[in-house]
């Protein structure tokens, strides 16, 4: 997965941290995690520990997020005839299939746009009229937010896109995030579940957020909402954000009928990853330990406080993270994510036996670079190539830095999603 791995892997420290990344790619592969956890079986669908027919069905399918397609194509193959048709809201198509029963609709991220717009319409229009005997399996993964993108007019994509913008440069977690984006869309906050119905619906939700919250996944398109215009409304107040004339909330739907025959089903997570992750440091002979499976909060202070952990622990020892951080800009900003951050916050209190790898497990950090590495070889090249860690954490222009070092992490579009990942060794 790593497409850079040997231009990294200048010393045994790096390589063992990109192996151990390695491990926690092909633990999350969406493709296979499918095969292995959705099969077939005597003419019924088998998922984890729940039996669902499929004799006499239509058998459609809808995805959303960045592992919509993949997973889309994974659930076609297994269900074979059965299968009817599909529709697929993804950020990038990493295996595209011209013989498939799945459309496939392209979006962007982080950011919505017109083409957002365009496949939120399509699969509304796509799961009307559905009847009590269909069966309809979603796929809803991280992504999923910016991509259901369906305000009420007069507000557009342009407003709700000004908006994320003032709540991110505020630090804002996805939880904030996700409540106020929830108002903002007819296609977020059950708003799927409920335009599928009377059909039965089997989401299999694939998470990138903190304790694997299946109503702030992509906001929570198949899940009954507990929150409201008020909340939304509450957080905007919080950060001290005003909301413009044109920005129209919308209360989501708190019917329970809507959500009796939607069986959500968690398919995929950061323990996965980080289960692979701390197996494979101890097979290369660390003492592995998972420190934190769901860290919220401001990027540099996580860097620094995994690098004071570090300097307190023994020589081979490996310590692994999750979770999804924040960057709070004061004023412009530059261009680079929240590992590429952390990684550089880290940097300069590195010692020479110690290594930082934060990487997003989607493969986009905000950027073509999926993290980067911050070691003493890293240090080396920022001397060699005249670089200030104090300028660039400044400017929050953290890809500039690493793209100048050599030392960022490159694997393109992963087609799966479960939070950022950190790996910090000691030597």
């Amino acid at each position: 997965m790593i497409q850079n791995f040997e231009e990294l892997a200048v010393n045994e420290p790096r390589r063992d941290a990109l192996s151990i990344a390695e491990a926690g790619f092909e633990a999350i592969n969406t493709e296979k995690v499918v095969r292995c956890k959705v099969q077939v079986v005597s003419g019924e669908l088998n998922i984890a520990d729940k039996i669902f027919k499929i004799a006499g069905r239509n058998v459609f399918y809808v995805g959303i997020g960045k592992c919509a397609v993949t997973a889309g194509r994974a659930i076609e193959k297994i269900l074979g005839d059965v299968f009817t048709s599909g529709v697929a809201l993804d950020v990038s198509d990493i295996n595209p299939d011209s013989g498939s029963k799945i459309e496939v609709h392209l979006g962007t991220h982080p950011l919505p746009s017109e083409a957002n717009v365009a496949g939120s319409k399509r699969i509304l229009e796509f799961l009307a009229g559905k009847s009590e005997n269909d069966l309809v399996i979603m796929v809803i993964s991280g992504g999923g937010s910016t991509l259901l993108s369906l305000s009420e007019v007069p507000m557009t994509f342009h407003e709700e896109s000004e908006l994320f913008k003032q709540l991110t440069n505020k630090g804002a977690p996805i939880q904030d995030l996700n409540t106020v984006r929830k108002h903002l869309s007819r296609a977020r906050g059950g708003a799927l579940a409920v335009a599928a119905y009377p059909a039965e619906v089997i989401s299999l939700v694939v998470s990138d957020v903190p304790n694997d919250d299946i109503e702030t996944v992509a906001s929570g398109p198949t899940v009954l909402d507990s929150s409201t215009v008020a909340d939304a409304q509450a957080i905007l107040a919080k950060y001290g954000i005003t909301a413009e004339t044109n920005i129209q909330f919308i209360e989501t739907q708190k019917d329970e009928k809507y959500f009796k025959r939607v069986t959500n089903i968690l398919l995929l997570s950061n323990q996965d990853a980080l289960s692979a992750m701390r197996e494979e440091a101890t097979l290369r002979g660390y003492s592995a330990t998972v420190v934190d499976s769901h860290f919220t909060g401001e990027t540099s202070d996580i860097g620094r406080a995994i690098v004071e952990k570090l300097h307190s622990s023994s020589a081979k020892t490996a310590f692994l993270y999750a979770g999804e951080s924040t960057v709070t800009i004061s004023a412009g900003g530059g261009t680079g994510g929240r590992n590429q951050e952390m990684a550089l916050s880290a940097l300069e209190y590195l010692k020479h036996d110690e290594l930082i790898l934060p990487f997003a497990s989607d493969g986009h950090d905000n950027t073509e670079h999926a993290g980067a590495i911050a070691d003493a070889e890293t240090r080396a090249h920022a001397r060699e190539k005249n670089l200030s860690i104090e300028e660039h954490l400044h400017a929050h222009s953290s890809y500039d830095f690493f793209k100048s070092s050599g030392d960022a992490l490159i694997t393109g579009y992963t087609g799966s999603n479960v939070s950022d990942l950190v790996i910090a060794l000691k030597k």
